[in-house]
């Protein structure tokens, strides 16, 4: 797909495809530290691919500018991931406050898993893709926000899945817990890639 040339048709694909077809955890496999590790209740899974979406989409724009207004220009293209990171980190840092300010019980309830989207690969991930793949503006930001919201998708899904299954009595004690959770994750995978061939030209 051309970026120059795309239009609304171009725009509703590309942004479907970053949620079912491209999804960061079932396509490209990023993010799944937090994806296996906040999955166990709805709510917090929630809060977390909310929390994931605003620093991916604010990611996307700020990197973007940086990269194209003052690194390319100056020739400091090296210092791309460096910078990136820092951005990234600010962005945590505001969540973070903002959360432990008005919601303590889904601040504490992401516990060490909130810092971390620091190093989310997948927050990183979707800005280095953006500039790899020649992204401009309107679709570096429609890449973090619907790949987040892809994140959203795939951890709340993941999460609904782990609460049914929680008292279940039929699964044998050697599967419950970890083991179980990355059955279903790949069971999903597979369920996922059934999307995979909608849209051949994204």
């Amino acid at each position: 797909m051309q970026i120059a040339n795309s239009n609304l048709l171009d725009i509703l694909l590309f942004m479907v495809s970053c949620v079912l077809t491209n999804n960061f955890i079932f396509s490209k496999f990023l993010g799944c530290c937090p994806f296996l590790g906040v999955s166990s209740k709805v709510e917090t899974a929630f809060g977390m691919g909310m929390a994931v979406t605003f620093v991916m989409a604010l990611a996307s724009l700020f990197t973007w500018m940086i990269n194209s207004w003052v690194l390319v220009p100056l020739g400091l293209g090296y210092l791309q991931t460096i910078s990136f990171i820092l951005v990234i980190a600010a962005l945590v840092q505001c969540v973070e406050m903002f959360l432990k300010k008005s919601s303590p019980s889904l601040y504490g309830a992401l516990g060490i898993y909130l810092p971390l989207i620091t190093t989310n690969c997948a927050v990183l991930g979707v800005c280095i893709l953006n500039m790899n793949a020649g992204h401009d503006l309107l679709f570096s930001v429609l890449n973090g926000v619907f790949g987040a919201l892809g994140f959203l998708l795939a951890i709340v899904l993941m999460a609904g899945i782990r609460e049914r299954i929680e008292g279940s009595v039929n699964v044998p004690k050697s599967l419950k817990g970890f083991p179980l959770s990355l059955i279903i994750a790949g069971l999903m995978s597979i369920a996922f890639m059934g999307f995979s061939g909608l849209f051949n030209n994204i």
